[in-house]
């Protein structure tokens, strides 16, 4: 960052002076590998102002720097590309200045953004699917506050609806009024097994009604189990006590289940919304929009929008027996949130990418109302994640659990570990914790270095491994780099330092750290990150296995200067991605 806009800077002024013209946008990139250079001036952009061929302004932008910028060793251009050759004492001079805390100026507005993620519904655990979005909302949380923000972590637990009182139905019919406790099973998991359950009566009763003649869509509506979910459903939005005590009880259970996973991730929330609460003030709005004409009721007396004029289709707001959807409820805790915050200047949703049309006809209903901060809300769509078995299915039970899987990653850690024989002298408690560590790294990492745009095939074997894109292969390189540090804490200072062509190409990478968290928070991607943090741990392999790294010389203190440099980006990386780097491995 640095390198770049102390070249953007020179350049522009050679423009301005020579030519008059000042250009706001002058690209400068890494240069290829193939090719000699530090950095690469793009020089397309530049010749309609200069009106000159890629050669020419070239050669006038290399000679100008190469005599008048002491930084500047040599050049070169390839076909439209002025590559630049930067001096060793500069780039010595860079790391030697380069931030030990690694904090940047973004030059960007400070500002306070809500984030929303996890949003999990009390009918079941949590599993792979909320992992990728638990980690990528904390995640991005942890990039908006490097580059300045101040960031506000919510959820919106989705209490309340068919899919909650299916849950209890089953438990009334099939529970025999066990609980968590008696069965052994976090609170959780006990419910969900009762969705489950549901799903297999339900399908049951639909196909006995089938063999009877009944139409699949007829035994669908007729299924006695689906007709007591939705007696129940009326019967807790009328506020019956019996049933809103059900509700309370086995909402609890689910809670502190979650509670335990969250711990598990090391994540946590700043606040918590009930679609319990929500929901009424979403029918309230709804109902208002229906007396200004925003929205229309239907013969039928349910309520919609009709959005084909912005290219949308019509939208339900309210069912024909007043029950509300689930987009009412998002409108009534968007209101609710800005009530709560009306200071925020952004909210972010993050929620699965079979959401997209969800969330622009949620900004555009919140638009319609009249609302100033509907166009100050995003949606971080992300791609499913999948099994090589196939698509996961909660009602079926087809899913990988949380818990289960956060588990058998320490399993895992713990044999791989163990197996190599390294932390022999390490405490009980020591080891335990390092199984943690790289079991989260190696579960996060996986999941947070795919763009979220992508979907996720996910193979548990290929996440922990000490070699390749993983975790902990980044843990391992770190924990080396501190073991170097350790062993030779007598730094001589150096200046005349000739550098070897891994050694600049570290430190560049090095330089390049803010443009990527920079890049990361305009992308929401944290992806960015994490294969950014990959190439410097290869290249610093790369560079450590063909150097000699102690000593006591200007070279070694020189290359344990650097390795600590390197260790602090690596450390500030894996920061940000919510993973946690251990001393010893």
């Amino acid at each position: 960052m640095i390198v770049e806009n102390l070249l953007k800077k020179k350049i522009g002024e050679y423009l301005l002076k020579k030519y008059s013209v000042s250009i706001n946008k002058i690209e400068i990139i890494k240069t290829r590998k193939e090719f000699n250079g530090d950095y690469t001036v793009v020089l397309f952009p530049i010749l309609p102002f200069v009106k000159l061929s890629p050669n020419l302004i070239g050669q006038e932008i290399g000679k100008y720097l190469k005599e008048n910028e002491n930084f500047i060793e040599d050049f070169n251009i390839i076909q439209g590309f002025l590559n630049l050759i930067i001096t060793d004492f500069f780039l010595v001079n860079l790391l030697k200045d380069f931030d030990e805390n690694l904090k940047f100026n973004y030059d960007l507005k400070k500002e306070f953004f809500l984030i929303e993620f996890s949003s999990p519904n009390t009918n079941k655990p949590l599993h792979l699917g909320h992992v990728r979005n638990i980690l990528l909302g904390d995640s991005i949380s942890k990039i908006f506050e490097e580059v300045g923000n101040r960031v506000h972590k919510t959820q919106i637990i989705n209490d309340r609806g068919i899919h909650i009182c299916k849950s209890m139905v089953a438990w009334l019919q099939f529970g025999e009024n066990t609980n968590p406790k008696s069965k052994g099973l976090k609170g959780d998991v006990f419910v969900g097994d009762y969705y489950i359950k549901y799903n297999e009566e339900f399908k049951k009763q639909v196909k006995e009604l089938v063999s009877n003649g009944m139409s699949l869509d007829e035994a669908k509506k007729n299924a006695s189990i689906f007709k007591d979910a939705q007696n129940l459903l009326i019967k807790w939005e009328n506020g019956d006590k019996e049933v809103i005590n059900l509700w309370k009880k086995m909402n609890a259970w689910v809670y502190n289940g979650f509670s335990m996973t969250y711990n598990s991730l090391k994540v946590s929330f700043d606040s918590e919304y009930f679609e319990s609460n929500t929901y009424l003030k979403g029918k309230k709005i709804v109902i208002e929009g229906l007396k200004k004409k925003l929205f229309y009721k239907k013969d039928d007396n349910s309520v919609w929008v009709d959005l084909e004029a912005f290219g949308l289709d019509k939208k339900i707001l309210l069912r024909s027996d007043g029950t509300s959807v689930y987009i009412t409820q998002d409108i009534g805790t968007a209101f609710l949130r800005y009530k709560d915050h009306p200071n925020m200047d952004g909210m972010i949703y993050t929620t699965g990418n079979e959401q997209d049309y969800h969330f622009r006809v949620l900004f555009k209903v919140l638009n319609l109302l009249g609302y100033p901060w509907a166009n100050k809300l995003k949606h971080l769509s992300y791609g499913m994640v999948d099994l090589p078995t196939g698509k996961m299915k909660s009602r079926e039970g087809l899913v990988v659990d949380a818990d289960e899987l956060i588990k058998s990653m320490n399993t895992k850690s713990k044999s791989i570990s163990e197996s190599l024989g390294k932390i022999n002298d390490f405490t009980d408690s020591e080891k335990s914790e390092l199984y943690e560590q790289v079991a989260l790294a190696a579960l996060k990492y996986h999941i947070l270095k795919v763009d979220p745009k992508k979907s996720i095939l996910f193979n548990p074997k290929e996440s922990i491994d000490f070699n390749g894109n993983t975790g902990p292969f980044i843990q391992y390189t770190y924990a080396r780099i501190k073991s170097l540090i350790r062993r030779n804490k007598n730094i001589l200072d150096f200046k005349d330092i000739k550098l070897s062509k891994k050694e600049k190409d570290l430190i560049i990478q090095l330089n390049d750290f803010p443009n990527v968290i920079l890049n990361a928070y305009n992308n929401l991607n944290p992806g960015l990150i994490a294969n950014y943090c990959y190439e410097l741990v290869k290249l610093y392999n790369s560079f450590y296995q063909s150097s000699t790294v102690l000593g006591n010389d200007q070279i070694n203190s020189f290359r344990i200067i650097l390795s600590n440099k390197v260790g602090n980006c690596i450390k500030k990386s894996m920061f940000l991605l919510g993973i946690e780097v251990p001393e010893r491995m």
